[in-house]
């Protein structure tokens, strides 16, 4: 398999500055993502990002690193908290060799804990010179 077509990572953590940030961009003010004080007396005990910024980090990995491409599907799911400060890791993964200009990749955000704050797969159409 061609070297673009292996696993790649990348270590990110998130401020709580930037899911004050995602919230005032998408709107969702939920005070779980937003507000230390409500979030400390939840199960989670601090503010968690929101999925969708989780998601987007790893859209852009993507767009980094298959430029051009474009995302024909994807399916998540957000298993645990993501919380302000925590280094997480983001991690595409092949599933298989692209078939038809077309690749399917493993999307995930690993915790320190190595569970998985969001999980999923996409299918990716390349562009004509990555087939």
């Amino acid at each position: 398999m061609p070297a673009e077509y292996t696993p790649l990572e990348e270590r990110r953590a998130f401020s709580q500055a930037e899911f004050n940030a995602f919230a005032d961009l998408s709107g969702d003010h939920n005070p779980i993502h937003v507000d230390p004080d409500f979030a400390a007396d939840t199960a989670f005990g601090a503010t968690v990002a929101h999925g969708m910024m989780l998601f987007s980090a790893v859209r852009g990995l993507i767009a980094r690193h298959y430029p051009g491409s474009r995302m024909l599907s994807q399916n998540l799911m957000f298993e645990a908290p993501t919380y302000a400060g925590e280094t997480v890791r983001l991690v595409l993964e092949p599933l298989d060799r692209p078939t038809a200009g077309q690749l399917r990749l493993t999307t995930r955000v690993i915790k320190p804990d190595q569970r998985h704050g969001l999980t999923g797969e996409c299918l990716l159409q390349l562009p004509e010179d990555h087939v």
